[in-house]
């Protein structure tokens, strides 16, 4: 690992296990570290013939390869509250860079009264890769309380603000995403004073019962209790959180199911189709906690993917098309992976 200009944190043939939450190995061509959108344009001005990758913490991705690119890690942090705290209007806008916690966001949130967040707690990454993914869970989705994203254009270095509605959001996706073109630097968030809590994912309200009215700490804790039993801590055991995106069927599709498995969770979306649960097809096509040298499902969800202690991404690849040939066989359904592969 050679330094090419410390002063902007360049390196050439950088290792990238410790930068992925599967660990598994690559090597960058070059590696950069921001920690200014000064430097930020700078880097993509110096290397702009260069393949791009861009990476927060690391926790929707791995690696099967080398990445003959540039591999850029931003370190962008700030949190500005734009309405005024002390005031007592219902709306509050904050704007937070990128490469703030996720998580850490989300207490900030929690502790000072601002409603919106809390389904979202316990979700590894950055705050940069929420509008990239359009983060869920819980009956939640971050494109509810998005307001705008400014991003950096990588081929132009222009600095441009995307409203909701420009963002393009879906299930699991954006234009970021689809795209790869810009480099998120930082998100506003519409966010309220007023908490009440709305039933809406069943986990959670067993989880809640027991109290009346469930204050917006409530629901953070239980969620944070939910996820520490059903999924495996990262730095403990590598994963990239839920693997697989939940499918959406056809009614045939699902009637078929169902005449087997009639517990099959089913959700009727607007366009028709059935949104099913990948864990519960996982699981009953003999997966849930299966494992194949170093690597396989958790017992306790099925949906997550975990690294015993393989360093080739490859691995990984080879189990998920055994899920994925598994599952399409049992109940023929297709299931598209939720992480990024290189």
């Amino acid at each position: 690992m050679k330094p090419i200009n410390p002063e902007m944190d360049y390196y050439r043939q950088f290792q990238l296990k410790n930068y992925n939450s599967f660990k598994t190995e690559a090597l960058a061509k070059i590696f950069c570290q921001p920690n200014t959108i000064e430097e930020l344009r700078q880097c993509l001005k110096d290397h702009s013939n260069e393949k791009k990758l861009v990476i927060g913490s690391g926790c929707n991705l791995f690696f099967t390869k080398d990445f003959d690119g540039l591999v850029i890690h931003p370190d962008i942090k700030g949190v500005r509250l734009i309405s005024d705290e002390e005031e007592e209007d219902e709306d509050i806008f904050i704007e937070v860079n990128a490469s703030e916690d996720w998580d850490e966001f989300v207490a900030y949130c929690v502790e000072r009264g601002f409603v919106g967040l809390e389904n979202l707690s316990l979700i590894p990454g950055t705050v940069g890769a929420a509008p990239i993914q359009n983060i869920g869970a819980y009956g939640a989705e971050v494109k509810d309380v998005i307001r705008e994203v400014v991003a950096v254009d990588m081929e132009t270095g222009e600095t441009i603000s995307f409203s909701n509605a420009e963002c393009e959001f879906a299930y699991r996706n954006s234009i970021f995403k689809r795209t790869e073109k810009y480099l998120v630097i930082s998100v506003v968030f519409h966010l309220k004073r007023t908490f009440v809590y709305t039933p809406k994912y069943f986990d959670l309200n067993k989880e809640l019962e027991e109290i009346a009215e469930p204050t917006i700490q409530d629901v953070r804790d239980a969620v944070i209790r939910i996820r520490q039993r059903k999924l495996p801590d990262e730095k403990v055991l590598p994963n990239a959180g839920s693997f697989f995106k939940n499918p959406y069927i056809t009614q045939k599709q699902t009637d078929k199911i169902l005449i087997k498995y009639p517990d099959l969770p089913a959700y009727l979306q607007k366009d028709g189709l059935i949104k099913t649960s990948a864990a519960f097809l996982i699981d009953k096509s003999g997966y849930k906690g299966k494992r194949i040298g170093d690597i396989g499902t958790y017992p306790n969800q099925p949906l997550i993917i975990v690294n015993y202690g393989s360093t080739d991404g490859n691995d990984i690849i080879r189990f998920m098309k055994e899920v994925q040939h598994a599952v399409k066989g049992t109940f023929d359904v297709e299931l598209e992976p939720e992480v990024r592969i290189f």
